[in-house]
């Protein structure tokens, strides 16, 4: 199972109890004639793009009720069907085509899972866990998830044009198919004195029409320190709150250093 984070709320709600026309206002759905709703709750989750993303339904009355007794569906901020269990039975008539065969059900857990999840899945989702009675459908609770998708950019690779003492270090960092939209691209130049200089430039962004993953580039021309014999490069990409470190690139004395990777983790910059 992919990890997955999740932030939980819930509240009982006696303004959650609403009248039957103000539901279809909300949800347009053939499930509900008629409802009341008991419970509400509000989670996050963060899926990787194309791996599976879970959205949680989890019942506080599951002791009590069995899953034969309830319908239980999932529906997109479209109002689509992702997925029903009706009385115990998965129930494919409701369910949007685009989410046919890649959704699964874990009834132990009240889990539902999106398979191969890509940008375009991210957004606000619902579960509805209703109880029929002979007075009509109540709904004992609705689970709101807000689903958000990353996918983790490529090692930045530089590329050298030109190095010279008089024109300086030319060069170019690359990374892509990430996301979200990076924040900052630039260059951290060491010299031999262990002295630390950062070069940044405008990035070029791109995005692919089909997958929405971002590409980014730059392009710049970096002084050659005085007085030092070798320089350390290194490609900086930052994400929210992540640093994505490129090879170091030895250029002098000592160029014939193994190449490193190093990726950081930053929670604050």
């Amino acid at each position: 199972m992919d990890a997955q984070f999740y932030t939980l709320t819930s509240s009982w709600r006696p303004d959650a109890v609403l009248g039957e026309q103000n539901f279809f206002l909300l949800v347009s759905s053939p499930l509900i004639l008629s409802f009341s709703i008991l419970d509400a709750v509000s989670m996050k989750t963060q899926a990787y793009f194309n791996r599976t993303a879970y959205l949680p339904c989890p019942f506080t009355k599951a002791q009590n009720i069995s899953l034969s007794e309830l319908v239980v569906f999932w529906q997109d901020h479209k109002k689509s069907v992702l997925y029903e269990h009706y009385l115990g039975k998965e129930k494919l008539d409701n369910v949007n085509a685009k989410y046919l065969g890649r959704t699964s059900f874990d009834g132990d857990n009240w889990t539902l899972g999106l398979h191969s999840v890509q940008i375009k899945d991210m957004g606000t989702y619902d579960c509805f866990i209703q109880k029929k009675t002979p007075k009509g459908s109540v709904i004992l609770q609705q689970t709101e998830t807000d689903l958000s998708v990353i996918a983790n950019f490529s090692e930045p690779e530089i590329e050298f044009q030109n190095i010279t003492r008089i024109s300086g270090i030319n060069l170019t960092c690359s990374s892509k198919e990430g996301y979200p939209k990076p924040t900052k691209m630039y260059i951290l130049v060491t010299n031999s004195t262990n002295s630390t200089n950062e070069h940044s430039g405008d990035m070029e962004i791109s995005q692919d029409n089909v997958t929405e993953l971002f590409s980014v580039f730059i392009s710049l021309s970096v002084p050659f320190p005085n007085g030092v014999s070798s320089v350390t490069t290194r490609c900086v990409l930052e994400i929210e709150s992540m640093k994505i470190f490129s090879r170091p690139h030895n250029i002098g004395k000592a160029a014939s250093q193994d190449y490193l990777f190093h990726r950081s983790y930053m929670q604050t910059f």
